[in-house]
Parts: C-alpha cells; structure tokens; sequence
C-alpha cells in the first residue's frame, strides 16, 4: 500500500489540473477550461506562452480565443494564414507543427520580433479537429529551443481538452 501511494505523489499536480479542467467544463465556462488547459500542459512543457485560436476556413484566418499574455498577445487579434506553408501544414493538412529555434519561428511567423523578445524560441502548433473540420489551434511557445516527443504528446493531449471550449466558443451561425 505505501509503494502505491508514494507512486501517486507525481500525479498529484496532473489530478488537480484534470480536476480544474472538469470543473470549468461542469460549469460551461470555456475560457476557464482553456486557462485550466494551459495550466495542466504548463505542468509538463513549462511553456512560457499558450495561444488558443478559432479558425475561420471562410477567410483563412486564425482569430486569438485566449492567450497566457494577454499584453503582448491579446484575445480578439488575429492572423491571415492564406497562401502560407504553416496554414497548410497545420490548418488545411491538419498536421501538428513543431519550430525549434530561431531560424523556424523566423521563417514561419510574420511575428518573430515579437516572439523573440518575450525570449521564445521553440513552438509547437496543434490542430484541433472534430469530424474532419480543423476548428482552430493550441499553442505553445517555449524559451527552450528544442522540443521533445514527449513534449509533442503532451501538447496534443491539450489540443485534445480543449475540443468541448472550441465547440462551446463557436461563432453563431
């Protein structure tokens, strides 16, 4: 019985944030869900900012849901994605994207300044889709510049929780 608990003790800070994306969901509050979402992946990628965005295929836009760092990345901002290999990959391909280092975040993001300067030098971009629709991303830039497969499986599990607050944020119709 003491082995059992003593191997429970790391999964303390994973039930908790389980806890606080369940709750949010049992209270239809999409924007805690996707703070607590950040929160449980930041126990794992020790990302320094997380990004959540609508996708509007109509426009070929991604339009900022929530944001970690509201100043330098506030909700509302949006980015044209048309023509670009990144909104390929990730939007229309459906494909995860991982940016390690500067030259990746360089060549991908018109943005680059800006994530240079907040000290970021890694990304990684999750589609989040349901029945063959991409609905929008999970991002999450860290200062580190290389990115771990385990890093990735966490990011796609976030992108995953966060399927019922893109389905409760959708725009009406």
């Amino acid at each position: 019985m003491t082995a059992t608990l003593s191997a429970a003790q790391p999964l303390k800070p994973a039930l908790a944030g389980i806890e606080a994306i369940a709750q949010a969901y049992a209270a239809a509050d999409a924007q805690a869900a996707l703070q607590a979402i950040d929160a449980y992946a930041r126990a794992w990628l020790a990302h320094a900012l997380c990004t959540v965005n609508r996708y509007d295929a109509q426009a070929m836009r991604v339009v900022r849901l929530y944001s970690s760092n509201p100043e330098a990345y506030p909700p509302g901002g949006s980015k044209d994605k048309t023509g670009t290999p990144w909104g390929r990959h990730v939007l229309l391909e459906q494909q995860v994207f991982v940016g390690e280092g500067e030259d990746a975040i360089r060549e991908f993001f018109n943005d680059h300044d800006a994530i240079r300067d907040l000290g970021l030098r890694s990304v990684i971009n999750v589609p989040v889709v349901h029945g063959g629709v991409c609905l929008g991303t999970v991002n999450f830039l860290m200062p580190r510049a290389q990115v771990s497969d385990a890093d990735v499986h966490i990011a796609r599990l976030a992108g995953l929780l966060a399927l019922p607050a893109f389905q409760a944020l959708r725009p009406p119709q």
